[in-house]
């Protein structure tokens, strides 16, 4: 497709937008397309005053008295609810807390208690590598057989010896999304129970834990629901494990009377056990109001958006950048794709800086990713089509070569 065409489409595609208006929720800098959302979503136009409000009102007026007066102690539960509504689960099945690692590795714990007389478990050899680490954590702690197995490849895999299986629903590298409701499926038949991974799903396309049947799910707040830098995580455990449910750090906020400071620990009911510390008040009421972004939107638009602009960048892309030595890893097929696409090349990393110096900002992940994520609330057709026509030009003038780019940053 000719790029001039491209761009009349695409402004065209943009006016009809139903979703449109969810741009103007966001902080934006006029000369930067940003198209990585799924490591680092935007700053949300509400978070600014609420911040200020967090501190310089509730924190800097009401001090301590805020726990009561502002209600800060159910603050995880309230956000928690928020999360809920965006992954398919009830209120009461989801908390903010702690960070995707810690939440992860608390119900991989929870759930391999739940089946004690089972001792494998399994999780995708392209994983996040945070979830490797905490997977063969887990694995060396409860005396586990922690095997690597592709998601396609389960089936084959699964027996009576497998405890818990734990996925990414979409792909960090790749972007390729996982079928959650056949997996599932597939593992519950086998007995075992199952965890999802959602960080690089929640908030760009439609979830359905419940209606899935997912036993446990974690995920962060910071990508597509764009709550912040190193914003709470959450973690959802389905109601009918509540009552049996075990976590392995058992916090004081966990308790079920934490303010009566006693010794020995009794869980607290529900969803509610697996908070731990005291929580990032600041951030956590940030990320509170980061989701109000989400408000009034029809998660089906936002993932028919979502395929919409990674449906163009992967068609120009094919046409006008396969010639100049990309490929695309990202699956074509509308259902294997979240909102992200990757190109392979052998000089990704210099072409991303490359990129980032003409203002388009995405990221390079290991060993030859470039990785271009599409937050569908406010990434434009017409964005993908410049990110496209600077790629084209950095390329072609062959700035991939450049020695500014020739040594990595310390953040990629």
């Amino acid at each position: 497709m000719d790029l001039t065409q491209a761009r009349e489409q695409a402004v065209a595609r943009d006016l009809a937008d139903p979703i449109g208006h969810a741009r103007d929720r966001f902080v934006l800098p006029d000369d930067i397309v940003y198209l990585d959302g799924n490591s680092l979503g935007a700053l949300s136009a509400a978070v600014p005053p609420a911040v200020k409000d967090v501190v310089e009102r509730q924190w800097g007026q009401a001090l301590i008295t805020s726990w009561n007066e502002h209600d800060w102690w159910m603050a995880p539960r309230r956000v928690g609810g928020r999360i809920a509504s965006l992954i398919g689960a009830a209120d009461h099945e989801v908390v903010a807390a702690d960070s995707t690692s810690v939440n992860l590795f608390k119900v991989l714990v929870a759930a391999a208690r739940l089946r004690p007389d089972r001792r494998v478990l399994l999780i995708e050899p392209s994983n996040f590598p945070a979830d490797l680490y905490i997977a063969d954590s887990v694995g060396e702690l409860l005396g586990l057989d922690v095997r690597r197995v592709e998601p396609g490849d389960v089936g084959a895999a699964l027996d009576d010896e497998v405890a818990l299986v734990s996925y990414s629903h979409v792909d960090y590298g790749t972007g390729r999304a996982h079928d959650m409701a056949a997996v599932t499926q597939q593992v519950h038949d086998a007995g075992a129970l199952i965890v999802w991974d959602l960080s690089h799903s929640a908030g760009a396309l439609p979830v359905a834990l419940n209606e899935c049947d997912v036993d446990f799910a974690v995920g962060c707040g910071y990508k597509y629901l764009s709550g912040g830098p190193g914003a709470p995580a959450y973690v959802m455990a389905a109601a009918r494990h509540h009552d049996s449910m075990r976590t392995p750090l058992p916090g004081w906020t966990g308790h079920a009377r934490p303010f009566a400071m006693e010794g020995s620990y009794e869980p607290a009911a529900g969803i509610d056990r697996f908070r731990c510390g005291t929580p990032p008040m600041v951030s956590l009421l940030a990320l509170d109001a980061a989701l109000a972004a989400f408000d009034g939107l029809d998660m089906a638009q936002v993932r028919e958006k979502s395929l919409s602009l990674t449906r163009l960048f992967i068609a120009l892309a094919e046409d006008v950048l396969t010639p100049l030595g990309f490929e695309v890893v990202t699956p074509r097929a509308d259902a294997e794709r979240g909102s992200q696409v990757s190109l392979r090349h052998p000089q990704a990393y210099a072409v991303v800086q490359a990129l980032i110096a003409r203002g388009v900002i995405g990221d390079f992940r290991q060993p030859d990713l470039v990785r271009l994520g599409f937050g569908p609330l406010y990434v434009r057709h017409v964005d993908v089509v410049t990110a496209v026509e600077q790629l084209v030009a950095a390329v072609t003038a062959q700035e991939q070569h450049d020695e500014r780019y020739a040594v990595q940053t310390t953040v990629t």
